[in-house]
């Protein structure tokens, strides 16, 4: 098959694509805004930020292509046999008007993914940086935007918007994860959806909901818990109001109480459910949490779906769900389409697992790393079990860079993902057996870290379990394991 015929059949592919109309939305509140129109891009490495703001015509400058999120650089490459596919910067850009409804209110930029380093300027002012491809990340502009639009040049630069500019970056570092000796590109660009977020001075900033049943399944015990993002640090009193409602629609807890703020995550409500739906791979039911944070100057709200359910692997037996047997059927994952690499749009995303759904899978394992919050969203919606990891694949083990972004990625995806009942495997690595990266292979060092891994993953979330696939000496460190045979695809 040639590259020219990839690349038409590929551009066929994407049209399709883009014709498709957005059906579903996962904002954080009503204040949250899909940022897919209006970026520029260039393929390359720029001298500096300030190429990318600059506004004079010059032969020298970069020509930016029009481009809609989601996007990568690697949408053709990554699938054409005739060259290797890129491995190096892209720069995007946009120019923004800010209207935040909260006095005193924040401005975020959250974004839901992108490869492999990202940098975030507004004009020239560096924001911040995230490392890694797959986990979630925001960075607060309010400050940065306040001190551009302050210029007295402001408004007569760029027409009263101000500039945003990101730096994407998928070089090969082997002091990165995931190794470049995995099986599967490690794509660049802002490849998942980048939201424009207005927030009060104090809000909620994540809600864990945890469930827990037994049989008979009379009863379920729901606790609440969340974490303020409050970069002011105030201390006033704040009133909390919360709601639960079933899979019907029907208010089956509600409440208010009074606590100080406060920092970390907090303990907040501990209720019981009588005679509660479960949640399985036949009938996904969803509950509704809602809580809401009043302060003397706004309110804000954070809604969160769970599921009430209950699953066991029997050791050297079969696996249950909710005390029935279920035999687990389904498949494994990677993000990326025909002519849009890793850059899938949430209706394509919606087709693919409505497709895995018609086909008999109950059960998903996302190889090898935390994917978009749309297809975990999925899962719950269609009764799909999840296998997710981090993206500890191959090549050996690192120094501490590269331990600790094992850390701060298994952190982010529990939780991030915390409240999706579909999810009962948290991934600890893949084929960890397989060195190449490093002058030295050390099984006990490999051990030792994948053991912290594994008492990490507990200690933020005892209801599930850790698993690895395919590296027998770290088959007793954790809790189930994969030997995956392959027969016909390694040997």
């Amino acid at each position: 098959m040639t590259s020219t015929f990839l690349k038409n059949f590929s551009a066929i592919i994407l049209l399709l694509i883009f014709n498709l109309n957005s059906s579903y939305s996962f904002s954080h509140d009503d204040h949250s805004t899909r940022l897919i129109h209006n970026w520029e891009f260039v393929k390359g490495d720029l001298g500096g930020v300030w190429e990318a703001v600059r506004i004079e015509n010059s032969s020298n400058l970069p020509v930016w292509s029009d481009v809609n999120l989601p996007h990568s650089y690697n949408d053709f490459d990554a699938v054409d046999p005739d060259v290797s596919y890129y491995q190096g910067q892209g720069w995007y850009r946009t120019f923004l008007n800010f209207d935040n409804p909260y006095e005193n209110g924040r401005i975020v930029l959250h974004f839901e993914g992108a490869g492999q380093v990202t940098d975030l300027y507004v004009f020239q002012t560096h924001i911040g940086r995230h490392v890694g491809g797959y986990d979630e990340f925001w960075f607060d502009i309010t400050d940065a935007v306040k001190d551009f639009v302050s210029c007295p040049e402001f408004g007569d630069m760029y027409d009263g918007k101000v500039p945003v500019v990101v730096r994407s970056d998928n070089s090969r570092n082997t002091e990165l994860i995931p190794s470049d000796l995995s099986d599967f590109n490690l794509y660049g660009g802002l490849y998942r959806y980048v939201n424009l977020v207005y927030l009060p001075p104090m809000s909620v900033e994540m809600l864990h909901v945890k469930s827990a049943t037994s049989q008979p399944y009379s009863q379920a015990r729901v606790e609440l818990s969340a974490r303020l993002y409050n970069p002011l640090k105030n201390v006033e009193p704040v009133s909390i109001q919360y709601s639960i409602t079933d899979p019907l629609g029907e208010e089956v807890a509600a409440g208010e109480l009074k606590r100080q703020a406060w920092t970390g995550f907090r303990d907040l409500i501990d209720l019981t459910i009588e005679q509660p739906m479960l949640w399985s791979t036949h009938t996904p039911q969803l509950y509704t949490s809602s809580l809401t944070l009043i302060t003397s100057e706004s309110k804000h709200t954070r809604v969160e779906r769970f599921g009430i359910r209950e699953f066991e692997f029997k050791k050297h037996g079969p696996f249950y769900l909710n005390g029935e047997r279920l035999f687990i059927q389904g498949t494994h994952r990677h993000e990326d389409h025909a002519g849009v690499g890793p850059a899938m749009t949430e209706d394509l995303m919606r087709q693919e697992m409505e497709l895995m759904k018609e086909m008999g899978v109950n059960f998903l394992r996302t190889g090898h790393y935390q994917q978009s919050r749309i297809i975990l969203e999925l899962c719950d919606e269609l009764g799909i079990l999840v296998w997710e990891e981090i993206p500890w694949c191959r090549g050996g083990l690192g120094g501490e860079n590269f331990r600790e972004q094992a850390r701060r990625m298994l952190t982010h995806m529990i939780e991030q993902h915390y409240n999706h009942p579909s999810v009962i495997i948290w991934g600890l690595g893949n084929e960890n057996d397989w060195p190449g990266d490093f002058d030295t292979f050390d099984k006990h060092e490999i051990r030792s870290f994948m053991q912290e891994l594994h008492d990490l993953s507990h200690a933020l979330d005892d209801s599930r379990k850790t698993g690895i696939r395919r590296a027998d000496f770290l088959n007793d460190v954790i809790d189930v394991y994969s030997p995956s045979i392959w027969a016909g695809w390694y040997r």
